[in-house]
C-alpha cells in the first residue's frame, strides 16, 4: 500500500472512530465474533436504526464487512486491515517526530550555554 493510500485509509479509520458508539461496536465486534444489527442494538442503548447507520459508517471506513445474508440473518465483522493501515501511518508520523526530537535535542547540546561563564 501506498503512502497516500495508507494516509487516506487511516483518516477514513479516525473519522469513524471519533464516535464512541462506533467504537463500542467495533468493541462488541472484536469481543464477540459476527453479529447483526439486531443482536448488537440489543447489546446497546439505542435503537436498531441508530446502529444500523453507524455500521454503514464503519463498513464505509473498511472497519467492518458483511457477509453474505444466511435467510434473514445479515451479519457483520470486523477487518482488522484498516487499523494495521492507520497503526503504520501512526508509525510513521511517529518516527517523524522522534527523528526531530533527536535532532532538537542534540542541537541543543551542542548550543553553548551562556550562563555556565558567569559563575
Amino acid at each position: 500500500m501506498r503512502s497516500s493510500e495508507s494516509q487516506e485509509q487511516a483518516v477514513a479509520v479516525f473519522g469513524a472512530l471519533v464516535d464512541p458508539t462506533r467504537r463500542a461496536l467495533l468493541d462488541e465486534l472484536a469481543r464477540a465474533g459476527p453479529a447483526t444489527v439486531t443482536e448488537l442494538a440489543r447489546r446497546l442503548p439505542i435503537s436498531r436504526q441508530a446502529v444500523a447507520k453507524h455500521l454503514e459508517q464503519l463498513v464505509e471506513a473498511g472497519l467492518i464487512s458483511s457477509d453474505e445474508p444466511v435467510g434473514r440473518r445479515h451479519p457483520y465483522r470486523l477487518e482488522p486491515a484498516p487499523i494495521r493501515a492507520a497503526q503504520v501511518w501512526l508509525a510513521a508520523l511517529a518516527n517523524r517526530w522522534d527523528d526531530r526530537l533527536t535532532a532538537l535535542e542534540r542541537a541543543l547540546d551542542a548550543t553553548p550555554n551562556s550562563d555556565q561563564g558567569a559563575s
